[in-house]
């Protein structure tokens, strides 16, 4: 006779979370988790990284039928998920995964403050999802190593909603912006990637 395994099935994401992350046309959910510390749904999607708090709750509800005196309870849910956070992938500077803690950390390219969640004991594909969303999301890129500690990175990124390709600059914590020898790097490692994939300099 021959035996049958079965298969842990993955949780579903609840319809109110999707639809507060108000996924666009051809945009789909491929990965999501539950912040240990907040409640949030970090979900991962096809064109970005959204958060969303799930402020729905579900309490009883008694109904009663006056002629037999039948009561009947149930539940209600009150409230929605509201999404408190969307960043497209090329907006997602870098992503690290702690397997001690089960803790993922987000840096950002405008420099905001990185995001940070735990999942613990939850089976989630929020890790490999976000390495791969980026890596995908580079076109074209080259470091800059200018000495005196100052360094950054420059690149072409795709928005996986428009298609459309974006430059982008990412300095290092010692170098600044308007500095002219800086500067001009920056434009130079730019308009050679514009040449390579085909951008007006």
């Amino acid at each position: 006779m021959a035996l049958f395994r079965r298969r842990t099935s993955r949780p579903e994401l609840p319809p109110a979370v999707t639809a507060a992350c108000e996924l666009a046309r051809g945009e789909r959910v491929l990965a999501f988790g539950i912040d240990d510390n907040t409640g949030r749904y970090v979900v991962a999607t096809t064109f970005a990284v959204a958060v969303v708090t799930d402020n729905r709750k579900t309490g009883s509800k008694t109904t009663g039928d006056r002629k037999t005196g039948d009561r009947t309870t149930g539940s209600k849910t009150t409230g929605t998920a509201e999404r408190v956070l969307r960043r497209a992938w090329l907006l997602v500077d870098a992503g690290s995964w702690e397997p001690e803690t089960a803790t993922l950390t987000v840096t950002w390219t405008d420099g905001a403050r990185a995001g940070q969640w735990s999942f613990r004991d939850q089976l989630t594909r929020l890790p490999e999802t976000l390495r791969e969303r980026v890596q995908a999301s580079v076109v074209i890129a080259t470091r800059l190593t200018l000495g005196d500690r100052r360094n950054g990175r420059v690149a072409i990124r795709q928005d996986f909603e428009t298609r459309e390709l974006i430059p982008q600059t990412v300095l290092g914590r010692y170098t600044r912006a308007d500095d002219p020898e800086v500067a001009a790097h920056v434009e130079a490692a730019l308009t050679h990637l514009r040449d390579q994939v085909g951008l007006p300099s």
